[in-house]
């Protein structure tokens, strides 16, 4: 396969109602999709990333600008005809987290386009050593008034789901109101995770213990930075508690889940393909925390859309062994996608291989077209 060229797109993902949480707010998130054409437009491969400046330090704009100058770099496949080829160029790019979204754009594309002219899904380019045909996703409760969480709990309960990520506020009258109202809604049989996004302090942290106790919650994510003065002290007490504590935003990098796990605060990882650089640097990292006896999960940015869901459903389908899958909520957040199909999961969260080769999805391009900044879209061609 001669890949002819290559567009960069930024583009603006509406909601269907508001989804916030202590790190973001607003009506519609800003993504990056990269766009490889092959054979006279026959060919067509997509990948996208969610770049966000409070994780790996990338908003849209350098992501974007960190593609282009990725894409010109001598190494890069224009002659695609093996996965190797992709692995070798994404393993001599930059280790740095600040390029992230950007390597896991440019790989997802490479490997959609790629498993699109051999006519395989992309899960074929993988080892199948803890593969499975089925995961079950959960759910994710926003920042937003109780009528809606309650309303919010009662959609999810009827789907089927059990396994629930509530987010939490500075607001500690907030959080033990959201924690009533979900568990008026879910009795018994749902796992409770809790995730501030880091944006806790000690105080704030201890002060929730008894809220977590009383809700049998089961993993407390990222509650604040670790080098916080008493962020050791509350570690242990979840610890004590038997209660996971897992690592998100301190987690982008393979070298950042080393310091992780050598500082022994953290039992559990939370792994998601834009922020850790696409799948050949998230499986990387979930290898490692195999090996070392971590428990992990398959997270999910706020806002992706079908591109980014197929893959998050690839990565999901690799790990049979991750404690939670979040991802697949197109369907119910974005009030437009850019894949012709949602990706979405079924009764109770299952979900298994889509159809069709590469990342499995069709993209409308002119739905791409419209939810792109037309006037900022890049074309980069073959040398």
């Amino acid at each position: 396969m001669l890949i002819e060229r290559v567009n960069v797109y930024n583009v603006s993902l509406p909601f269907t109602g508001d989804f916030s949480h202590s790190r973001r707010s607003g009506p519609f998130v800003n993504n990056i999709i990269v766009e490889l054409i092959a054979h006279e437009g026959e060919i067509r491969g997509y990948g996208e990333s969610a770049p966000r400046m409070y994780v790996t330090g990338e908003n849209e704009e350098d992501a974007r600008k960190t593609v282009c100058h990725f894409i010109e770099r001598d190494n890069f496949p224009w002659a695609l005809n093996d996965v190797s080829q992709i692995w070798d160029f994404v393993d001599h790019l930059p280790n740095r987290k600040e390029y992230n979204a950007a390597i896991c754009a440019i790989e997802m594309a490479l490997l959609d386009a790629l498993g699109k002219t051999q006519n395989r899904y992309i899960v074929e380019y993988f080892s199948k050593d803890f593969y499975t045909d089925k995961v079950y996703y959960g759910a994710a409760v926003t920042l937003t008034h109780q009528e809606k969480v309650k309303r919010m709990c009662e959609f999810i309960r009827m789907l089927g789901l059990r396994h629930l990520k509530i987010k939490m506020s500075q607001d500690f009258q907030q959080n033990r109101e959201t924690m009533e109202t979900v568990s008026s809604v879910f009795r018994e049989g749902c796992e409770f995770r809790i995730d501030p996004n880091g944006i806790w302090d000690r105080d704030m942290a201890f002060q929730h213990i008894p809220l977590i106790e009383k809700y049998k919650v089961k993993v407390v994510e990222e509650p604040m930075a670790d080098d916080i003065p008493g962020f050791a002290q509350f570690a242990k007490t979840m610890r004590s508690m038997d209660v996971l504590l897992m690592a998100c935003q301190s987690a982008p990098s393979l070298k950042d889940v080393e310091r992780i796990i050598k500082n022994g605060y953290y039992n559990m990882v939370n792994v998601k393909l834009s922020r850790s650089g696409g799948f050949r640097r998230s499986l990387k990292i979930i290898e490692l925390l195999r090996n070392k006896g971590l428990s992990f999960q398959i997270g999910a940015n706020l806002g992706e859309s079908g591109i980014l869901s197929a893959a998050g459903r690839v990565l999901s389908l690799l790990c049979c062994d991750a404690k939670y899958y979040d991802g697949s909520y197109d369907q119910f957040i974005l009030k437009e996608n850019i894949t012709t199909e949602h990706v979405s999961f079924g009764p109770a969260g299952e979900a298994g291989p889509l159809d069709g080769p590469g990342l499995g999805v069709n993209v409308n391009s002119q739905s791409l077209e419209r939810l792109s900044y037309s006037s900022t879209r890049i074309t980069i061609k073959r040398p």
